[in-house]
């Protein structure tokens, strides 16, 4: 049977109602937007500053502790770094008068998991201490690396699921990018630009795996 001009207008408009429904219902279930780290350098700076890295030979681990890497630091009040980073990326977070967070929820980037308890989370250095140590951080004083560990400017630090973080443990890129392919052009972005900032050296398979993620974003 043939439709009139008015009844396929209404069957149109029928059917954007229900793509518009479906377009809200997807918004209303994707991740609640929360805080995160400080804007990283945008690509096209990052892939600029790459082209001006010469690769150097990673140095030992001769020498390494964590300790020598003093973290958390205190912020404010009673609250440290680890606190400031779990209230700063997760939605609804509650602290205690310890400032620890007894509530909330938290969206690991690097995994796309959603946590409720903040036992399951992990503050990731997103270029990590030992690689630090490894890449120029060894000559460094003690008051710089702290600063390092502690850099809540740079985007150095970042909450995640707590195996993930266990699982990328001291590697560069090169031989570890977040699981979540969605976030590694960012993930890239954030570690050229603390390595720019602090001066750190790359070597050539850091380098070549930073080109690769940057050239596709």
């Amino acid at each position: 049977m043939a439709l009139t001009p008015h009844v396929y207008a209404r069957r149109l408009g029928v059917l954007a109602s229900v793509a518009s429904l479906a377009a809200l219902t997807s918004l209303l279930n994707a991740p609640t937007a929360q805080a995160a780290p400080p804007t990283p350098i945008s690509a096209s700076a990052a892939r600029a500053y790459l082209a001006t890295v010469t690769p150097k030979t990673e140095g030992s681990t001769s020498g390494y502790s964590r300790d020598l890497f003093p973290h958390w630091s205190t912020v404010s009040g009673t609250c440290n770094t680890r606190e400031t980073v779990l209230k700063r990326d997760g939605v609804n977070v509650v602290q205690d008068s310890a400032c620890a967070a007894v509530s909330g929820s938290w969206y690991s980037e690097y995994d796309g998991a959603t946590w409720t308890a903040a036992s399951d989370i992990d503050i990731d250095h997103v270029v990590p201490l030992a690689e630090a140590w490894r890449s120029g951080a060894s000559s460094w004083t003690t008051s710089k690396r702290q600063q390092f560990a502690n850099d809540l400017t740079r985007p150095q630090l970042i909450a995640v699921t707590d195996n993930v973080n266990q699982a990328k443990g001291d590697l560069d890129p090169g031989k570890w990018l977040p699981p979540r392919t969605a976030y590694r052009c960012t993930y890239a972005r954030m570690w050229v630009g603390v390595k720019q900032y602090w001066g750190l050296s790359m070597d050539s398979g850091e380098k070549t795996a930073l080109v690769n993620v940057l050239n596709g974003c």
